[in-house]
């Protein structure tokens, strides 16, 4: 199929070189590839955080015979090499925006979803099992500028007195005690709840635990043919094998293949993403930046870094990645991340790096998750567009759309924001390229402000 990027970005065969496949506490693989032809109530396609949800919740329930497929192995995508943030966020508008766009019982609405989203994530790792490795109770956002700090006063003042959010405000001077010293710390925004997790462990988890309640997963079984039948009935196709489902969830994120059926065609705008992790840093190196927390952290910048101390002393750093997805283009974002490093924190300047990979977010052209049924096809829903947020959010849409399929009903909770696949992204290649132009214009006003 016709990929955005280069094929680089969908090497399905290979695991990333991340520390996430370094660390996870699971060797063997999940589930089997799909051989032959099979019959089910819902076949999932996309097996990371929306899906693997999905199946789980379905199948504890209700329950339903359901069968996910992936193209690679299960949390081969974004959903295994994320950085790790269990946080509020989802949407690519700013707080004042949302409430500017869809008014302010509606953004209310949608933050509260948040809130649950985040909170059942950390439910479902208590209630599971699983050696997710959290840590933190906040997400923490640092001003690069005083500019940016009056920016962030302003935000902290919606959380608060509009939104209803736990949310505090600190000074440079509380900032640099609390947080970190570095060239960049001129305050910061605390908002909880949030934390930090192993992404991979969080993911293959999930998987565990649906099939424990009778899911089936398929990795390395791309879907690469949809056809409905005579009976309405879903046809998947892979290489080997086939599904026919009475009802699909497509729930492939920024991985999605754009020309697997029409309804989804330029809906999403992926983004590359890319992280670099140090080696342990030493009690002196730390105390030389004066770093503090075990939040999830990230930077006021337009184009924004995101970083967290992982438990065994390691820095993870990341940021926005190049825009063709080539193997040198990957190189060069990597090297950027690390120059970036050692300008905010100049005695890590030097820190060796271990780990480095690339990934995809998925945005929507109408900013905000995607989640539906299709309008021409009652049997095939979605859920997708987490806009860098994907943790918490997709986890939780998985579950809204477990409930929609067993009952038959729209989930009440489900806030008006995230319903509907949005509009169409027009020229889509060409806004590929205009992105390219956006980000460098972005980052000269942050070096300005």
């Amino acid at each position: 199929m016709r990929r955005l990027f280069d094929a680089n970005l969908y090497r399905f065969s290979e695991p990333q070189p991340s520390y996430w496949e370094a660390t996870a506490c699971r060797s063997a693989p999940i589930g089997a590839r799909l051989e032959g032809d099979v019959t089910c109530d819902v076949a999932v396609i996309g097996g990371g955080y929306t899906g693997l949800s999905t199946a789980l919740h379905l199948a504890r329930d209700y329950p339903a015979d359901v069968r996910v497929l992936d193209a690679g192995h299960i949390g081969w995508g974004a959903s295994g090499r994320n950085g790790g943030f269990c946080t509020i966020g989802g949407t690519g508008f700013s707080r004042a925006a949302l409430i500017r766009r869809y008014g302010l019982e509606a953004a209310r609405a949608y933050y509260r979803a948040q809130v649950a989203a985040v909170e059942l994530v950390r439910r479902i790792i208590a209630d599971e099992g699983i050696d997710a490795r959290a840590v933190g109770t906040a997400e923490i956002e640092v001003a690069h500028s005083t500019h940016a700090f009056r920016s962030l006063r302003q935000d902290a003042a919606i959380l608060a007195d509009s939104l209803g959010m736990d949310v505090e405000l600190w000074s440079a001077a509380e900032c640099r005690e609390r947080v970190y010293r570095s060239t960049e710390s001129h305050g910061a925004l605390v908002l909880r709840p949030a934390f930090g997790l192993h992404p991979l462990n969080y993911c293959q988890g999930l998987a565990s635990a649906a099939e424990r309640y009778g899911a089936v997963l398929h990795p390395q079984s791309e879907v690469t043919g949809w056809t409905e039948e005579k009976s309405g009935r879903q046809r998947l196709v892979t290489e080997v094998g086939s599904v026919v489902a009475r009802k699909v969830v497509f729930a492939t994120n920024g991985f999605m293949p754009d020309e697997l059926h029409a309804a989804f065609r330029g809906r999403t705008m992926p983004l590359i993403s890319a992280i670099v992790v140090t080696r342990p840093l030493s009690a002196t190196e730390l105390a030389a930046q004066t770093w503090e927390p075990r939040d999830v952290i990230i930077n006021s910048r337009r184009v924004f870094n995101y970083y967290r101390l992982l438990p065994d002393g390691r820095l993870l750093f990341g940021g926005r990645g190049h825009t063709r997805g080539t193997p040198d283009g990957e190189q060069r974002t990597y090297r950027m991340l690390a120059r970036t490093l050692g300008r905010i924190w100049p005695a890590w300047r030097d820190v060796q790096i271990d780990y480095r990979w690339h990934g995809l977010i998925c945005a929507t052209g109408s900013l905000t998750p995607a989640v539906g049924q299709l309008t021409a096809d009652a049997n095939v829903f979605f859920g997708y567009g987490y806009h860098g947020n994907g943790v918490n959010t997709a986890t939780w849409v998985g579950k809204q759309l477990a409930e929609w399929i067993g009952t038959g009903h729209v989930p009440a909770t489900l806030p008006a924001i995230m319903r509907g696949i949005g509009p169409r992204i027009a020229m889509l290649p060409l806004q590929r390229q205009a992105l390219r132009a956006a980000i460098v214009g972005a980052r000269m006003l942050d070096a300005l402000f």
